[in-house]
């Protein structure tokens, strides 16, 4: 009987030796001494705190890993921010190195063939549109007295401005034509990538675009009939198609993303401000490169009545809203879109329409003072910060 007892247990032992530590050993009561059980326990006990200390460790070293990982991560997009707020704020650098480009090699950007110039201003459009919600268009419409006097603005102050100092500079019947059909078309899309910069309103920027854009199916030819005795023919079908292809349908696509891919459009938002300056260059640089010799020919005498148009408009459209109520953000941002006009599209229908060539020049010249004007008062404006409320 003693013999089996001790069979009994040297087998228990045993296999408690071996056991996972979650198994707790059988209690022999008046079989064993306590000392065994003891010794078990304390073993337990060493054998758990090693385990804990290897799991405090393990974490320990994965954590300095990510914390590593995070910190070289952290280090290249903070570089890239710096890199691209310079980018950004030197917007008129670029703009002048691209037009002299432009203007000294033309060929250089013949690769920038019509659908590489929809593509740019489709790619101008998405970055802007990818900051926007519906909510924000929702807030707009609440207060349609800043769409009515943007527009007042654009189709009222100047095309006046623009044949005013046509006359005060003498210029001649083809060239003040061309003035005028400058200050009497719509908004640049450029206009909502400089409100971004500037901290105005891109929901309303992208509104007043749109608004003018769309009137100018009827006001441009309205204006140039009214205040130079000529009708000028407008494709109002096309100009639907090409607004609905290059403005709404990328902006839509934009707000979409945001909405239902918001991680994703949060990864790639802190790019749209890059990708707008470049489609923006790009686009100036092929405008001017196809017009480039008009350019060079016209002179002080056409350069500084066109970057007046741009500059007193931008003047103007911010001190108006500003004198009659309206808060600093919706100034500045009537400010820009006043001041920057679609020269690009003046310059087309200048072309088409106009039977005197000289006509087309004013537009071609505004294509450069635009950019300018526009994205000076932008980097100005971005330095200025806007009170609460405004």
């Amino acid at each position: 009987m003693r013999a089996q007892t001790a069979a009994f247990l040297l087998i228990t032992s045993t296999a408690y030796g071996f056991a996972p530590s979650t198994v707790r050993a059988p209690v022999l009561h008046n079989a064993i001494s306590s000392q065994p059980a003891a010794f078990s326990v304390s073993a337990k006990r060493r054998s758990s705190v090693s385990m804990d200390m290897a799991k405090s460790s393990a974490i320990q070293m994965s954590s300095e890993a990510a914390d590593s990982e995070k910190s070289t991560g952290s280090k290249i997009f903070d570089t890239y921010t710096k890199v691209a707020n310079a980018a950004t704020t030197l917007f008129p650098l670029w703009t002048i190195l691209f037009t002299a480009l432009a203007l000294k090699r033309p060929s250089s950007f013949d690769f920038f063939t019509t659908e590489y110039f929809t593509g740019a201003l489709a790619a101008l459009m998405l970055s802007m549109g990818i900051t926007l919600t519906p909510a924000d268009f929702v807030e707009v419409t609440k207060e349609p007295s800043s769409v009515l006097m943007q527009f007042t603005l654009c189709y009222a102050m100047m095309p006046a401005l623009a044949f005013g100092l046509g006359k005060a500079f003498g210029l001649d019947a083809g060239l003040l034509a061309g003035m005028v059909l400058v200050g009497s078309i719509n908004g640049g899309q450029a206009s909502n990538l400089c409100t971004y910069i500037a901290k105005g309103n891109v929901a309303l920027s992208v509104l007043m675009t749109t608004a003018t854009t769309v009137g100018a199916i009827f006001m441009t030819p309205f204006l140039c009939k009214t205040m130079l005795g000529t009708v000028v023919p407008v494709d109002a079908a096309g100009i639907a198609k090409s607004t609905m292809q290059v403005v709404l349908a990328p902006i839509a696509i934009g707000m979409s993303a945001n909405k239902f891919f918001p991680k994703f459009v949060k990864a790639i938002l802190p790019f749209a401000p890059v990708v707008g300056v470049v489609s923006t260059c790009l686009l100036v640089a092929s405008a001017v490169a196809q017009v480039s010799e008009p350019i060079l020919n016209a002179g002080w005498g056409l350069q500084i009545p066109v970057l007046l148009l741009h500059l007193v408009g931008g003047i103007v459209g911010y001190w108006l809203p500003k004198l009659t109520g309206f808060g600093e953000v919706k100034s500045r941002t009537m400010a820009i879109e006043t001041s920057m006009k679609s020269s690009a599209f003046g310059f087309l229908l200048a072309k088409l329409h106009f039977g005197d060539y000289i006509a087309r020049v004013p537009s071609a010249v505004s294509v450069v003072w635009m950019a300018l004007t526009g994205s000076l008062l932008a980097v100005v404006w971005r330095y200025i910060p806007v009170k609460d409320g405004e």
